[in-house]
């Protein structure tokens, strides 16, 4: 299929887990709300029927935002920032937990949706998938249309869809028209649609290279494109400054990927208040058990078991390290699990406080693929007697 002729569509739901929250508290629509932390209190519901919800100025932690609604955003609240920052900025702006398992059922709900209308879907995330409308018999608009509508009947929540020659390009549509919005845009619309935005809506622009790029007086996605390949080499090497110029110009190639095999499930947990291995002990091995056995659960829910298990520790000044031990055998069991990452963390020195503990199985295999060849070695061993 010539590239020019491909429909490839990003959806991304509208502020997914602050928009799930507004259908259990309907009450909060219109309200700066911000979803995170781990020690925030549950709305508390009152003898007279309404709910008593914490604030942000009455927050103390080290939490961070894990989405916020767009009102919050408003005033400058977004995901990744320090809770206690974002309390400077709306003191008054509800404060909500999060519920992950909530928003798996929707994410869930919504791609299920999708998928009755358009299969060719690539997950990618929580709140977001490709989706490769290339060869469906309806017209793009009517069939853009449609989706958004089936997602908002099956889950009362709505998206923003954009539709593009390919998967760059339609990321950057999707965010054109928040919310719930529907952008569709030719290699003819690149100029006056892309050009003018910053060079930061490209995915894959970070802040450092951001900043880099305005060093040399490129701020804009067209002052990308057009600026002088060597210039970009100097600064960025060959390769990347390809990437950034092919970028630029709309250029990308990437087939939506329908199924991909993990490379390894993780956990991990940043503490409220840094803890010690020998003063905290209790709770810290309570936390570390519980890892094990969340990363057993998500092995088993996935069909997989892991060869390679691993640690991950960040102490008090920051400094990260790993350590990992390869079973001889596959497994998916929380025991086995325990036991290999507790071997892990005894090979790594303990005297400073900790403020993240994470757990991850890797080496993955399917565990159906593993029990076939179990299978048929057993029947080959029996035949040879």
């Amino acid at each position: 299929m010539n590239m020019k002729n491909r429909r490839i569509a990003h959806l991304d739901m509208d502020a997914f887990y602050a928009s799930v929250e507004l259908l259990r508290y309907p009450e909060l629509r219109g309200l700066p709300v911000v979803i995170g932390g781990r020690s925030v209190h549950q709305p508390i519901m009152q003898q007279n029927g309404t709910c008593l919800y914490a604030k942000l100025r009455e927050y103390s932690g080290r939490g961070v935002v894990t989405t916020s609604t767009y009102e919050a955003r408003a005033y400058g609240i977004f995901s990744a920032m320090g809770i206690m920052q974002a309390a400077k900025l709306a003191p008054d702006a509800i404060l909500l937990p999060a519920d992950f398992d909530t928003y798996h059922h929707y994410s869930r709900l919504f791609k299920n949706a999708v998928a009755n209308i358009a299969p060719h879907i690539e997950d990618r995330g929580i709140d977001e998938i490709y989706i490769d409308l290339s060869k469906h018999p309806d017209e793009t608009t009517p069939l853009a249309l449609r989706i958004k509508q089936a997602v908002h009947e099956t889950t009362g929540l709505s998206c923003s869809i954009g539709v593009a020659p390919n998967k760059l390009l339609a990321k950057i549509c999707s965010d054109l028209e928040k919310p719930n919005g529907l952008t569709i845009l030719t290699h003819a619309d690149i100029p006056h649609r892309i050009w003018p935005l910053p060079v930061h809506k490209i995915n894959g622009i970070g802040p450092k290279t951001q900043a880099k790029l305005a060093d040399l007086g490129i701020h804009k996605i067209g002052e990308l494109a057009n600026a002088e390949p060597g210039l970009l080499q100097i600064h960025f090497g060959q390769r990347y400054a390809l990437q950034l110029h092919h970028a630029a110009l709309g250029n990308d190639n990437r087939p939506v990927v329908t199924s991909s095999e993990p490379k390894s499930i993780s956990r991990e947990t940043t503490f409220e208040r840094d803890l010690h291995a020998r003063q905290d002990r209790e709770k810290l091995s309570a936390i570390f058990t519980g890892l094990c056995t969340h990363i057993a659960e998500d092995l088993h829910h996935k069909g997989y078991v892991g060869r390679t298990i691993g640690i991950k520790l960040r102490y008090e000044d920051f400094q990260t390290v790993t350590r990992d031990q390869t079973l001889c055998t596959p497994t998916a069991d929380a025991t086995t699990i325990r036991k290999a990452a507790g071997n892990c963390l005894r090979r790594v020195p303990l005297e400073q406080k900790l403020r993240l503990l994470g757990v991850r199985a890797s080496n993955l295999s399917r565990a159906d693929e593993l029990m076939k060849e179990s299978h048929l070695f057993q029947e080959e061993l029996f035949c040879s007697r």
